[in-house]
């Protein structure tokens, strides 16, 4: 595949995207942790939920490189999933991604950001630490496979600093 390094753009998602989602979603996890197009759409429809792409160049169009889905709830907020297609990680996708969620949940009026990941993932724990989250729990057996999950949170404050683009240190 011809991939493009360009400018990554983190834009809502629309219905139409749901089986691209699935895809990037089935390359990026476990067979027993994938969503397919009708469970993203059941939880696109639930109060709160809101979904962004990452669009980035290949094979001289646009396509679905990552997306993420985030439930606001009064004033926290919840990463449900976060998945970059493997052909297009390592370009910032995943920050561009949670600075895009930072933004929204801040507008929706979320004070806190919470979010699980696997304690193994050492990736996805360099990333959100990296984005200002730190572990506040764990959550045992958590997952189909009886690994556990890391119980990351933050405060919300805007994504990047709009002069610098520097990633803030809570």
């Amino acid at each position: 595949m011809n991939v493009a390094t360009g400018p990554v753009v983190a834009v809502p998602a629309a219905m139409a995207d749901l089986p691209a989602l699935a895809r990037v979603h089935a390359a990026s996890f476990a067979p027993d942790q994938q969503w397919d197009a009708p469970a993203l759409e059941t939880l696109l429809a639930m109060p709160g939920v809101a979904l962004g792409v990452a669009m980035a160049q290949a094979g001289g169009r646009q396509v679905v490189a990552g997306f993420i889905m985030v439930r606001t709830v009064l004033d926290e907020a919840e990463i449900l999933t976060l998945a970059v297609d493997p052909a297009f990680r390592r370009r910032g996708l995943a920050r561009a991604l949670l600075s895009w969620m930072v933004d929204m949940a801040a507008g929706q009026g979320a004070a806190r950001l919470f979010l699980e990941v696997g304690v193994d993932n050492t990736a996805a724990l360099a990333l959100y630490r990296d984005a200002g989250f730190d572990g506040v729990g764990r959550r045992r057996g958590y997952y189909p496979d009886g690994s556990d999950a890391q119980v990351m949170a933050r405060d919300v404050t805007p994504a990047r600093d709009a002069e610098s683009g520097a990633w803030p240190t809570l």
